[in-house]
């Protein structure tokens, strides 16, 4: 992915967002990221992922899928708290890099 360093901190706040609002797993989280234009490999996702969890910001568990097993990762309450903080980071973020109307 082209300048990954610099976007990996976006990745990272987009897992988090969709993982305070339901249930996620890694495969579908590289789709959704697809969707957005990141592209992903399961080699990058998954030890973010599994750095995000022993940092606390997700928990995970094993979920039957079929004949297979998944881990399915969801935000702990530091990770709730870590994104109501980025959110109003982004906000002020935002304001100063986006152009305004006027241009």
């Amino acid at each position: 992915m082209e300048h990954q360093d610099l976007l990996a901190g976006f990745i990272r706040l987009h897992i988090l967002h969709h993982a305070a609002e339901s249930d996620l797993y890694g495969q579908w989280m590289i789709e959704e990221l697809g969707r957005h234009g990141y592209k992903l490999s399961a080699g990058t996702l998954y030890p973010m992922l599994h750095a995000m969890e022993q940092r606390g910001y997700l928990t995970s568990r094993l979920e039957r899928a079929g004949r297979s097993q998944r881990r399915v990762y969801r935000a702990t309450p530091l990770g709730c708290e870590a994104l109501a903080m980025a959110r109003e980071r982004m906000r002020e973020l935002f304001h100063e890099v986006l152009p305004g109307p006027t241009g």
